[in-house]
C-alpha cells in the first residue's frame, strides 16, 4: 500500500511539473535549455570562485610555464567567446579572440578587469545559446580542424568549462581559499 501511494504521488509530481496536468505543454525543455543551464551552473561557480581569490594571487601560478590564476580564468573567458565564434554568430567588435590564447591570456592580472571579462563573456555564450535551434544540433562543423555536430561542440564546451573550474578549484585551494559554495556554514 506505501509503495502504491509513493508511487502515485512520484507520477502526479512529474505530471506537475510537466505542466501536463493542467492541459500545458512545456517550453522549457530540449538540449539547448539544458546547455543553458549547465552554463548557469559553471558560470555561478567560476565567477564566485574567481572573486573569492585574493586579487595579490592573481599573478601566483603552481609552476613556471603554466597557467596563473588569472590566465585560467581569461582562458574560459576566451573559450566563451570561441563559443559564439564557431557558432557561427559574432563576437563583439571590441574582442579580439584572433590574437590568440597565449596573448589572450595574460592581457591583465588585475581582479576587477578578470571580473568584467569573465562575466561578459558569460553573457555571451549565454546569449547565443539561446539563438541555437534543436534543429540545427545534428549539421555537422569544423572546429579546431575537427569535424564535429554542433551539438558535439557545445559537449566539448562545456567539458572545456569544466576542466577549468576544476583547475580554479585546485589553483584556489592552493593559495589557501575554499570554494564558497563548500564553505561549512
Amino acid at each position: 500500500m506505501f509503495r502504491r501511494i509513493n508511487i502515485i504521488a512520484i507520477i502526479i509530481s512529474i505530471l506537475i511539473a510537466s505542466g501536463s496536468i493542467f492541459g500545458q505543454e512545456s517550453t522549457k525543455s530540449g538540449w539547448t535549455v539544458e546547455f543553458i543551464g549547465q552554463v548557469n551552473f559553471i558560470q555561478e561557480r567560476l565567477v564566485s570562485l574567481q572573486k573569492a581569490i585574493p586579487a595579490d594571487k592573481y599573478s601566483w601560478r603552481p609552476a613556471e610555464g603554466v597557467r596563473s590564476v588569472a590566465q585560467v580564468f581569461l582562458h574560459a573567458a576566451m573559450a566563451n567567446y570561441y563559443f559564439a565564434k564557431y557558432t557561427g554568430y559574432e563576437v563583439p567588435k571590441d574582442i579580439n579572440i584572433d590574437v590568440g590564447p597565449e596573448e589572450w591570456d595574460k592581457q591583465t592580472v588585475d581582479k576587477d578587469e578578470v571580473t568584467k571579462i569573465l562575466e561578459r563573456s558569460f553573457a555571451e555564450v549565454l546569449a547565443t545559446g539561446k539563438k541555437i535551434k534543436e534543429e540545427d544540433l545534428e549539421k555537422m562543423m569544423k572546429v579546431f580542424g575537427m569535424e564535429m555536430s554542433l551539438r558535439n561542440f557545445m559537449v566539448s564546451s562545456l567539458n572545456h568549462l569544466h576542466e577549468h573550474l576544476g583547475q580554479g578549484i585546485a589553483y584556489a585551494r592552493s593559495v589557501g581559499v575554499t570554494p564558497p559554495w563548500s564553505e561549512k556554514k
